[in-house]
C-alpha cells in the first residue's frame, strides 16, 4: 500500500481555509487535479494511491467508492471547492486526471467533471485539460469521445518498449499497441495542429534494463512523434512490490552510474530530434507543448486537488484528502470535508520549496529567491560548471541537472 498520509493540522469540518489563503485568489494561475484511484491491475513499483478491484472488496459499491458512481463524488467536491473558495473569479486554466488509471472511467464520465470545473469556475480560454491513459485503456473511440467532451491533450504511459522491461514492472501492455494508440490520438485531435498534445512517460533504471534496452525505448517513442516525453529514473519505492523483491535480492537495486548513463542518452537522443527541456525529467516540441499542470505545481500556482488522496494547494496552504475511496465518499455523502489534514506554510518554507523546485527549470531559479548562503554558493557552482547564470536566474547545466539533488543541497545548507 502506498506510504501513510502526514498528520498535519485538523481542517475545519466545512473544509474553509484561512483568510490569507484567499488573498491574491484569481491573480495567480489556477488549476485542478481529478485523481481517479481505480486500476486493473496493481504495477509493482507504483507507490500512488490506487485500488484494484479486488483490494476494494465489498466497498467497491458504496457511492464515490466504485467507478460507476465516482465521477458523482467527484463533481461533488469540484462544488465544494467552489463554495470554500467563495466568489473570487478563478477560471481554471489547467485540469489535469490522473491516477490510478482514469480512463477506467467512461469519457461520458470524466467529460461530466470537466463540464462540472467549467460551470463551477470557468475555464480559460486555452485552458490544458489533460488525462492519463495506458496504451490497452483506450480505443480510438475513447480518443474521440475524450476530444469531444473538452480534453485537449493526453499522457500515455508507455514506460519502456521492452518485453522484460514491462514484465518486471508489472506493465500489462503491449509495447506494439503505443504507436497504434498515438496514431489513434492524432486523429482524435490531440495533434497541435489541431490544438491538441501527446505525450509519453517513460521510466528508465529497471533492474535487468540494459543501456541498449533504453537506447531501443527512446528510439521507439521517438518515431510515434510525440510532442512531449517525460522520462523519469525509477525509484524503488517502500512498501512496492518491487521494494520487497530488491529486499529478498530477487531483484538489484538500480545503479547510479547507469541511470546516469541513460539520462545523457535520453536526454541527447530528444535534443536530436527537437524536444528540448524545459524541466530535468521532462521535455517538450515547443513552448506550447509544455504541461502547463505540472508548471503551475513547480512554479507555486494554486490549485485544487479533487479525489481520494489528493493534495492541493491555495495561497500557501496545503492539504490532502483522506486516502480510502470508501472513507472519501462518505465524507462526501455527509457534506464534510474530505480533507484529512493540512500546514500552514511559512515564508520560509515556500522560499525553500521554490529552490528545491524552480532550480530543476530551464526557466531558472531568480537569484534573489537565495539567502545570503546560498548566494555564496553560486560562483562555485557556476565554475563548477553545474548552473549557469542569465540575467539574475540560475539554470543548471546538463552536469547540473545530473546532480540536482547535490545542488540544491549547496543552495540550502
Amino acid at each position: 500500500m502506498p506510504s501513510v498520509l502526514p498528520a498535519g493540522d485538523p481542517v475545519p469540518e466545512d473544509g474553509a481555509l484561512p483568510a490569507s489563503a484567499l488573498e491574491g485568489l484569481g491573480e495567480r494561475p489556477f488549476g485542478i487535479y481529478v485523481h481517479v484511484p481505480f486500476c486493473t491491475v496493481r504495477c509493482g513499483y507504483c507507490d500512488f494511491n490506487t485500488y484494484t478491484a479486488e483490494e476494494l472488496g465489498p466497498v467497491g459499491g458504496a457511492p464515490g467508492a466504485s467507478r460507476a458512481t465516482y465521477a458523482e463524488a467527484a463533481i461533488a467536491e469540484v462544488r465544494r471547492a467552489r463554495r470554500v473558495l467563495g466568489d473570487a473569479d478563478v477560471p481554471v486554466s489547467t485540469i489535469f486526471f490522473g491516477g490510478g488509471t482514469p480512463t477506467l472511467l467512461s469519457p461520458a464520465d470524466l467529460g461530466a467533471i470537466v463540464a462540472s470545473i467549467a460551470g463551477e469556475f470557468g475555464l480559460a480560454e486555452d485552458v490544458e485539460v489533460t488525462t492519463e491513459a495506458n496504451p490497452d485503456s483506450v480505443a480510438s473511440w475513447d480518443l474521440e469521445e475524450l476530444r469531444g467532451v473538452g480534453f485537449n491533450r493526453v499522457s500515455f504511459g508507455m514506460q519502456s518498449a521492452i518485453d522484460h522491461v514491462l514484465k518486471v514492472l508489472e506493465r500489462t501492455h503491449d509495447p506494439l499497441r503505443v504507436p497504434a494508440v498515438v496514431e489513434w490520438a492524432r486523429a482524435a485531435g490531440f495533434a497541435p495542429a489541431d490544438g491538441g498534445s501527446i505525450s509519453l512517460d517513460l521510466i528508465y533504471g529497471t533492474p535487468g534494463e540494459s543501456l541498449a534496452d533504453w537506447e531501443t525505448s527512446v528510439e521507439a517513442a521517438l518515431a510515434c512523434r510525440p510532442d512531449h516525453v517525460s522520462a523519469y529514473s525509477l525509484i524503488v519505492e517502500e512498501g512496492t512490490a518491487l521494494a520487497r523483491r530488491v529486499k529478498r535480492g530477487e531483484l538489484p537495486m538500480p545503479d547510479e552510474d547507469d541511470l546516469a548513463d541513460k539520462y545523457l542518452l535520453v536526454d541527447e537522443r530528444l535534443a536530436a530530434a527537437g524536444l528540448e527541456w524545459y524541466e530535468v525529467s521532462n521535455w517538450a516540441m515547443d513552448e506550447a507543448s509544455r504541461c502547463r499542470h505540472n508548471l503551475l505545481y513547480w512554479t507555486g500556482g494554486d490549485w485544487w486537488g479533487v479525489g481520494p488522496g489528493a493534495h492541493s494547494h491555495v495561497g500557501g496552504v496545503r492539504w490532502w484528502n483522506v486516502k480510502h475511496p470508501a472513507a472519501y465518499a462518505d465524507r462526501i455523502a455527509r457534506g464534510a470535508s474530505p480533507a484529512h489534514a493540512r500546514e500552514v506554510l511559512d515564508g520560509e518554507s515556500r522560499r525553500v520549496e521554490r529552490v528545491l523546485l524552480e532550480v530543476r527549470l530551464r526557466d531558472g531559479l531568480p537569484v534573489q529567491v537565495l539567502d545570503e548562503t546560498g548566494r555564496s554558493a553560486v560562483a562555485r557552482l557556476i565554475d563548477e560548471g553545474l548552473l549557469t547564470r542569465h540575467a539574475e536566474r540560475l539554470v543548471p547545466t546538463r552536469q547540473g541537472r545530473l546532480l540536482a539533488d547535490a545542488v540544491v543541497r549547496d543552495l540550502l545548507p
